[in-house]
């Protein structure tokens, strides 16, 4: 009787070949996201630096697994059903919860601070995930809390970035509540028009003792792939403390863990270099 055997492995150099293959593969894939998701065979070439002829190869395997398609009247190649079925997966998938915890670990051990995530919930800003150093500030607010819209850095940015007519309400009724020297901080004629721009143009929020005596606090946003705004990420702490200028080094590590996760939840590169831009100005 003849005895079956398993396959042989492939010899280290096929095995290279191949993944270089699937690494080729996956570089026209994106190259082709970052170009719009639509291109021709020229253009993508260039884009990629490669051979027409050699992009053309992988190009044909990827559209007979239906990543890829081709218009017939303009002989575009555009990304094809499977590709969307993945992406449509990993947008599912892109929790701003999950994505933001290693981002508030690292910036909690680097600026050894106070920080936070917080999402829109029904009554306002809620903080879902918190974390604080060895010698914490000590601080009213914790997993749960929900924070003003007009006062708190995190509730400017939600109030700045986030199109609801729920932000809005609640933002009417803190304004009508507040007392005459809270007034006297704000724009005369627009105060909640003027609060907006100004987190716009900045990029940010940053209050000092406006929400908690004594505490000072910068706000970002994270935005997913439709480039709505899914969460604030903050770090706070006592005022004094911390250098609180646009373009100090803790606005630097949050702008850099927040356009991260950002782009972890699926932002176009064009969007974030916009928003990027804006931050530098």
């Amino acid at each position: 009787m003849t005895q079956s055997s398993s396959p042989s492995p492939l010899p280290p150099r096929d095995r290279r070949q191949r993944v270089q293959a699937a690494t080729t593969g996956m570089q026209l894939l994106k190259a082709l996201a970052r170009m719009g998701g639509r291109a021709t065979l020229t253009g993508l070439a260039r884009h990629v630096d490669e051979n027409p002829a050699k992009v053309h190869r992988y190009l044909i395997s990827m559209m007979e697994e239906g990543l890829v398609e081709q218009d017939p009247l303009s002989l575009q190649y555009f990304l094809g059903a499977e590709a969307i079925q993945i992406g449509l997966v990993a947008m599912r998938l892109a929790d701003p919860l999950r994505v933001a915890e290693p981002a508030l670990v690292r910036l909690r051990q680097t600026l050894e601070m106070t920080c936070f995530l917080a999402v829109m919930g029904n009554k306002g800003p809620t903080i879902v995930r918190f974390e604080e150093p060895g010698l914490p500030v000590t601080l009213n607010v914790r997993v749960g809390s929900v924070l003003p819209l007009l006062w708190s850095a995190t509730g400017r940015v939600f109030l700045a970035y986030l199109d609801d007519s729920r932000v809005e309400k609640l933002a009417g009724e803190e304004l009508a509540s507040i007392s005459p020297e809270q007034r006297a901080t704000l724009d005369a004629h627009d105060p909640i028009g003027v609060l907006k721009r100004e987190v716009r143009n900045a990029g940010m929020a940053i209050v000092r003792d406006t929400n908690l005596q004594g505490i000072s606090a910068i706000a970002l946003p994270i935005f997913d792939f439709s480039d709505h705004l899914a969460a604030v990420i903050t770090v706070l702490g006592a005022t004094g403390s911390f250098d609180t200028s646009p373009a100090g080094s803790v606005a630097a590590a949050l702008h850099a863990e927040s356009a991260a996760i950002s782009h972890s939840l699926g932002q176009s590169p064009t969007s974030a270099t916009t928003s990027a831009a804006e931050l530098g100005d």
